[in-house]
């Protein structure tokens, strides 16, 4: 099934974002189960629903289908569709009266995160939800080491300007490590980010 932007272009997925294109099983070899970074967040969110913690859902992104193989009615398959517009982040909610927003990323590189992952539109994004007293920020998993990271949307703007304005274009582990908060795996939940948003924001 092909996928196209609004504008016509073809939709290619990265490899290195949180929407991971899967290869076979025998050369994808994670200590977390082989799962991704979604699929954590995703039972994560579960577990937070179900104990009354939070309601955060993953976004959907809006598609529309422009051919469909019609040979039965009961065996229809999509062929073509196209993205009706720019996603925003990836998830959304709010949890104790505050409204969270935040995108989730991976990345193979042992050693920095590669700002490309992150688009002008989702920066803009998290700025406008900041404005409004609102919680953004990104979640970031080095893949090759399991290694996950929360950065506050305030400070991965200062990232974001420093590669504006001529700096390195990704932010290395050291500086995850000073200004991000790490997250480390569990159980249930999987991924505990609420712990660190609430030491945050004292909720």
């Amino acid at each position: 099934m092909e996928f196209h932007y609004p504008t016509g272009r073809k939709y290619v997925a990265p490899s290195d974002s949180g929407k991971r294109v899967h290869a076979p099983k025998k050369e994808t070899i994670y200590s977390n189960r082989g799962m991704t970074l979604e699929e954590d967040l995703n039972e994560t969110n579960q577990y937070y629903l179900a104990n009354g913690l939070a309601v955060i859902h993953k976004k959907p992104t809006p598609v529309q289908i422009v051919h469909v193989d019609y040979k039965k009615r009961s065996t229809a398959v999509i062929k073509e569709a196209y993205f009706r517009q720019a996603s925003t982040t990836d998830y959304n909610g709010i949890c104790n009266s505050k409204y969270i927003d935040f995108e989730a990323k991976e990345t193979k590189s042992p050693t920095s995160f590669p700002l490309k992952n992150i688009h002008e539109h989702q920066i803009e994004h998290m700025q406008n939800i900041i404005k409004q007293n609102g919680i953004a920020f990104v979640i970031i998993r080095f893949s090759l080491t399991e290694e996950i990271f929360l950065l506050e949307g305030k400070r991965l703007f200062e990232f974001w300007d420093r590669m504006k304005n001529g700096g390195r274009k990704s932010i290395t582990k050291k500086e995850l490590m000073i200004h991000g908060h790490p997250i480390e795996l569990g159980w249930a939940p999987r991924i505990d980010y609420l712990k660190v948003i609430r030491q945050l924001y004292g909720f």
